[in-house]
């Protein structure tokens, strides 16, 4: 049996920001799967929530579905919302999410660290640990909190599919990515990036020039190989920032997930984007 076809689907990567700004703007990177590899087509950015929620919003071009990996949580650990004695259903616990502050959010999760001993302040989802992600409670040193307080319910307004979470359209689906995951694949514990104009340094530099050649070659476990241009590469190498090299590792996350989901379809499998059977409340980050 051949190589499944994926040249019709749309692949999508964002990086996320929870207040976008046009210093910090949300950066999305799409692309397609091209002859087995991942081509990176273009990179857009949004400095508002309102202009991301549009573009969510607008169908997925005609004849072709759309496989997004969305940089934030999708979901609250599961110790969490048992401790507050919340919903235990992904929808009504989203609910209950989004119609708290974030000062509110903050007070509640501060009072459930606060009683916690040193070193285990924070509850994890399962996902955490083979991810290497920050709890989804965090509100700070990255508020991924404010992430997913900003960003699931576009998602949901949008009506996409969050597999295992929310049924949705059919054409477009999200995925929880996580860009450090497939970096630190390549350069381990070096950092590759930095908001801070003076840690914006050689080493960051070299850092994403090895993660941009490790993906040319294939060169990690989910063997796909990034093809771009040379002014693309330019671009990815010169944002200090890594916002729009994380948005396309998140694209390179969607593009295995298309390629395991299609694979198992053609199989005769139970086909599920890549995700193994995970707890329905808490989600679970695509390749981990």
């Amino acid at each position: 049996m051949g190589a499944p076809d994926l040249s019709a689907l749309c692949l999508l990567g964002c990086d996320f920001s929870s207040s976008p700004s046009k210093r910090k703007p949300i950066v999305v990177a799409l692309g397609a799967v091209h002859r087995g590899s991942v081509q990176l087509k273009q990179l857009q950015q949004f400095e508002t929530l309102s202009s991301f929620q549009e573009f969510l919003q607008q169908p997925a071009p005609e004849g072709q579905a759309c496989v997004g990996g969305f940089d934030l949580p999708f979901g609250l650990p599961r110790e969490w919302v048992e401790a507050v004695n919340w919903p235990r259903t992904w929808p009504e616990c989203m609910d209950r999410f989004a119609a708290h502050s974030r000062e509110e959010l903050r007070q509640l999760f501060k009072s459930f660290c606060d009683a916690r001993p040193a070193g285990s302040k924070f509850a994890h989802r399962k996902t955490d640990l083979p991810a290497g992600s920050s709890p989804s409670m965090k509100w700070v040193n990255p508020p991924v909190a404010w992430m997913m307080h900003a960003g699931v319910p576009l998602l949901r307004q949008a009506a996409w599919t969050l597999p295992g979470l929310q049924t949705g359209r059919p054409d477009c689906v999200a995925l929880e990515a996580y860009p450090g995951l497939l970096a630190r694949e390549v350069v381990g514990h070096r950092s590759y990036k930095s908001d801070d104009k003076q840690k914006q340094t050689p080493e960051r530099w070299v850092a994403r020039k090895d993660i941009l050649h490790a993906l040319d070659l294939a060169q990690t476990r989910l063997g796909l190989r990034l093809k771009l241009s040379a002014s693309q590469h330019d671009t990815l190498l010169a944002d200090a920032s890594g916002d729009s090299l994380d948005a396309v590792l998140c694209m390179v996350q969607a593009a295995w997930a298309a390629t395991q989901h299609t694979a198992a379809e053609a199989a005769g499998q139970q086909a599920n984007y890549g995700l193994p059977n995970f707890d329905p409340l808490e989600g679970w980050i695509v390749s981990a």
